[in-house]
């Protein structure tokens, strides 16, 4: 992404909405040379671009931990240009990319790549989170001092767990010494061989091989006894089991640096979405019951889960188009995530806008360091990452609302409410929704 100054914003007449500093009323927000200059009523600045965001909600920059840019190695389902083009429609002015790149992103030289060509071709800000192991094999602890100094701001193997605990905790240890937080993907491999979609009546119904709740559960509980030993931070992405959550529930009561995250998708689904779409609905970990749905709402509710992240995952609709036993997993997130946690926690009432923008903001800048950038907070003096959303806004979701170079989402059809219709990054508006062209009724 250009950093470079975008001229002069004047955002008017919104709802200024800053989680981290508590900030919670009617203001204008003048942004130049990408800084936040004033928050305050009335401002004017002649020659400022004019935002209206009257009835609107202006947030600091929405921040996605947890998304798959595919780039370098799998260009054809997504590149960086492409998925952070997503991105800023979506909200979104920073996101994080996962490793799990051909090659994966295990080395100093890759991380400075990435960033580079983020930076020639993004739309936002991207960061690196750099494997754990060398290739994501498992075998050999990758340069993680080195991929930290080159920019790194978190470690995964993603796509797969550590299956091995002394492999794991070495790399907890490493993480440990760089201060930097461990993202897991909990899945036993031993347990999930040809698992397709969650273990339950709905997989015995179909003849597919399920995918128990224990596979999540056993890794998560086998990682917190490791955290507990090495004092690492350790991080559970993309939650699906509601055991999960109690454990994650009780390593925090105990006060060690555990964390998980919640993805849309496990938060509206449920494995009977399979039936229906297929392929379409087929994610890594699986969709499950209503049960773990509840489980996962109420473990935001009450501050269990503290992050908010998409697992942005796309695929060609030729790789979703195959037999249910071959077909990738994973869905795209990044442009419907806003609406859709809205659709599943603050309509219900289960927490507000406020929290919800926190969990998109300054929550995924503490667990990452972003906040140290300044990233996820909206103060005068601050980076000039806002966006702004619309609350309100109902709108059908459909092929022409995806941005990427994948369509594969469950989610088609779907009449939601709530939208960013700006997003800026260092004072660059490098989105704006018509507001007019996608209202309903």
């Amino acid at each position: 992404m250009n950093d470079s100054s975008g001229g002069t914003v004047l955002i008017r007449g919104g709802r200024v909405i800053d989680p981290g500093s508590g900030l919670d009323r009617a203001a204008d927000v003048l942004i130049r040379d990408g800084r936040v200059e004033r928050i305050g009523v009335g401002l004017e600045s002649g020659g400022a671009r004019v935002v209206d965001a009257t009835g609107c909600l202006v947030t600091p920059g929405l921040i996605d931990p947890h998304v798959h840019l595919r780039e370098p190695g799998q260009t054809h389902k997504e590149d960086i240009a492409s998925g952070t083009a997503c991105a800023v429609a979506g909200g979104f002015t920073t996101v994080c990319c996962m490793p799990n790149t051909v090659p994966a992103l295990d080395s100093p030289e890759l991380v400075r790549w990435v960033m580079r060509r983020a930076a020639e071709t993004g739309h936002c800000r991207v960061f690196c989170v750099s494997a754990g192991t060398v290739g994501r094999k498992g075998e050999r602890v990758a340069d993680i001092a080195g991929c930290v100094e080159a920019g790194a701001i978190g470690i995964s193997d993603d796509g797969d767990a550590i299956a091995d605990p002394a492999m794991m905790r070495a790399v907890l240890e490493q993480c440990a010494k760089c201060d930097r937080v461990f993202m897991q993907h909990c899945q036993d491999p031993a347990m999930t061989r040809g698992s397709v979609m969650h273990e339950g009546a709905v997989s015995r119904r179909l003849g597919l091989v399920g995918w128990p709740r224990e596979a999540e559960e056993t890794i998560v509980e086998r990682d917190i006894a490791i955290a507990r030993e090495t004092g690492a931070r350790y991080h559970v992405q993309h939650i699906s089991s509601a055991g999960t959550v109690d454990l994650i529930r009780r390593a925090r009561a105990e006060g060690l640096r555990v964390s998980g995250e919640a993805s849309p998708h496990h938060l509206l689904l449920t494995d009977e979405a399979i039936e229906r779409q297929g392929a379409a609905a087929k994610m890594n970990p699986p969709l499950r019951e209503w049960s773990d749905v509840i489980a996962l709402r109420e473990g935001v509710a009450d501050g269990t889960i503290t992050v908010l992240a998409t697992d942005h995952a796309p695929h060609s609709a030729d790789e979703k188009r195959r037999p249910m036993a071959t077909a990738p997993f994973g869905i795209i997130g990044l442009e419907t995530a806003l609406a859709l946690y809205a659709e599943a926690l603050v309509h219900p009432g289960l927490i507000d806008w406020p929290r919800l923008i926190g969990l998109m903001t300054i929550e995924p800048a503490r667990l990452c360091g972003l906040d140290a950038h300044g990233l996820g907070s909206l103060v005068e003096g601050g980076v000039g990452d806002v966006t702004v959303i619309d609350p309100e806004m109902e709108w059908v979701i459909g092929p022409d609302d995806l941005k990427g170079k994948s369509t594969n989402t469950p989610f088609l059809g779907w009449v939601v409410r709530g939208r960013a219709i700006a997003t800026i990054v260092g004072g660059r508006v490098a989105f704006q929704q018509t507001r007019k062209a996608v209202a309903l009724g």
